[in-house]
């Protein structure tokens, strides 16, 4: 019928204070970072030259596409 609870002294330096919303929000969001950087670059030796051909490899594309006559599909269709 009695509780035990410790003397209300000493409980007070015992609690943790929850930060701002905002705070955790940022916090989870660099963890969020660091985990998929983490999960990218995993298995990759040499992650700078991996970054460097996908550029690379998106410029090729950019200038192919704006090389090819009437846009995306490149085949053109006459009715007529």
């Amino acid at each position: 019928m009695g509780q035990c609870l410790p003397c209300m002294g000493g409980a007070v330096k015992d609690v943790v204070e929850t930060p701002d919303p905002e705070v955790k929000r940022r916090q989870l969001a660099e963890a969020a970072e660091k985990r998929q950087m983490e999960a990218s670059s995993r298995g990759i030796k040499n992650v700078y030259s991996v970054e460097q051909k996908k550029k690379k490899q998106e410029e090729m594309e950019k200038r192919m596409a704006a090389e090819r006559p009437g846009g995306e599909g490149g085949l053109r269709w006459q009715v007529g």
